[in-house]
């Protein structure tokens, strides 16, 4: 609980950077997120000074557990403002908006995004942001001692033991935010030398090196129009999905390790193949020829596989094979340690090797084959965790589709809500959540089934799931 104060509490100092737009604006909604400000911050720091006193140190079970009520707490105030400004109708609205902010999905229950009020925009951008950040922080502090779904792979030194914890960690962090804040800063600078305004800027390089997706204006990225715009969020959302660790290395003077990593070549691989895919059906559905096609496949392929979920055409209209492609992409995640969501693409490429080591088994009995990542062996028990995963988020995904098609739901809008929710890109497909549409129209029930599957998701299934076994309280 130490912890999750300490982070209600900066979320709500955070909240004073929109009340500070407004202000500047002379919008009355400064008053809204000051006072969400007062009652957070209140909240953190009693919940902080509360258990100052306790002892320190997790076990596994405390750090699951805390993990996932400090998301959800976040999430809880940082619905607050959405609520009190009246943008949205109900609490259960801006709960889904803050949800989608947090996790960086960028699925939106708000119309009128182009005359909303700029520090309500500004406040959607930061949350996407802030859940970036500590979505990397998570995944190399906290996922890997979980050895949850592979993670194991990616544990740092700085967090094997307690005795390094502090200064290593923090080091680790502080650069971290350091390579965040400049990405963040460069491609703010790159979107305004191009012609968009300032604000527009900000709020756009805040989401795209986050990977998040959320956008200042109704037709997200599409309405500029401008192919240098849709270059510039390529390259950054590409960015944002490579192993951060990689730039503090760089930083560090050692340039090859991003080019020697078995995850960034895969992950580049993967792209060219799916870009190539996509500009193919762009081409021969003429709605995009030639080069315009090539922009258009390379940016929604790109959006889509990092989970970031901007819009620059409603690549339904390719026709049926499009549809069907990137709703099997949808799937596809970006590198672990990064921004991006989905199902990461070392797990696929533990999975190839897992089956290629079986193959080579088969054909020689008496041989000695090892599976291998980066260069090192693969242990046993992390094949088993990848494979775990993949089962339980194909089970996830089957229930939740299941779940939204009883409550209502068309079974294209069913499928892809359940896909975009759990791989948390953002926009699903069909006319109801598609990339020209959004989710207010839901039901209040279907939108917390889609909270629910953004949690879990972000959070990588076992750390949500695993609270709802009795084995967990008992042990």
């Amino acid at each position: 609980m130490l912890v999750t104060g300490a982070l209600v509490a900066t979320l709500g100092a955070a909240m004073l950077l929109p009340a500070l737009v407004d202000l500047a604006a002379n919008n009355d909604d400064w008053m809204i997120f000051t006072s969400a400000a007062m009652v957070t911050m209140l909240f953190g720091l009693g919940l902080f000074g509360a258990n100052r006193g306790a002892p320190k140190g997790l076990s596994t079970r405390q750090a699951m557990l805390m993990t996932v009520i400090s998301w959800v707490a976040l999430v809880a105030f940082g619905a607050l403002p959405f609520h009190w400004s009246g943008i949205v109708p109900t609490y259960t609205d801006a709960f889904f908006e803050s949800m989608s902010g947090l996790t960086t999905t960028g699925a939106t229950v708000i119309t009128g995004l182009d005359t909303a009020p700029p520090g309500l925009l500004f406040w959607r951008g930061l949350l996407q942001w802030l859940g970036g950040l500590g979505i990397i922080v998570m995944a190399i502090a906290v996922l890997p001692m979980l050895q949850i779904g592979g993670m194991q792979l990616f544990k740092a030194e700085a967090f094997d033991t307690a005795e390094k914890i502090l200064p290593r960690a923090t080091q680790i962090s502080t650069s971290i935010t350091l390579v965040f804040i400049a990405m963040t800063g460069i491609c703010a600078i790159a979107y305004m030398a191009v012609g968009m305004a300032a604000d527009d800027a900000v709020i756009h390089a805040m989401t795209t090196v986050a990977t998040g997706g959320f956008s200042t204006k109704d037709d997200s990225i599409g309405f500029f129009n401008n192919p240098a715009v849709e270059w510039i969020a390529i390259i950054f959302m590409f960015l944002g999905s490579i192993p951060f660790l990689l730039y503090v290395q760089m930083m560090q003077g050692r340039f090859r390790t991003i080019l020697a990593d078995d995850q960034v070549k895969a992950f580049t691989g993967f792209l060219a193949v799916a870009i190539l895919a996509g500009w193919m059906m762009a081409h021969f559905s003429e709605y995009h020829i030639g080069l315009e096609g090539l922009r258009h496949s390379a940016f929604n392929v790109v959006s889509i596989v990092t989970g970031t979920g901007y819009a620059s055409t409603d690549y339904g209209l390719w026709g049926s094979h499009a549809t069907a492609f990137f709703f099997i992409i949808m799937f596809a995640g970006g590198c672990a340690g990064s921004t991006s969501c989905g199902i990461k693409i070392f797990r696929f490429q533990v999975l190839f090797e897992a089956v290629r080591q079986h193959i080579s088994q088969v054909m020689y009995p008496n041989g000695v084959f090892r599976a291998h990542f980066n260069g090192k062996p693969i242990q046993d028990r992390v094949v088993s965790s990848v494979m775990s995963f993949f089962f339980l988020f194909m089970t996830s995904f089957v229930v939740l589709s299941i779940l939204l098609r009883l409550s209502g739901l068309d079974t294209i809008t069913a499928l892809s809500g359940a896909g975009t929710a759990l791989s948390n890109v953002g926009p699903g497909l069909g006319d109801i959540i598609g990339p020209s549409g959004n989710f207010q129209s839901l039901t209040d029930t279907q939108k917390w089934l889609l909270a629910g599957g953004m949690l879990l998701g972000r959070l990588e299934l076992f750390t949500v799931l695993v609270l709802f076994l009795p084995r967990f309280w008992r042990s």
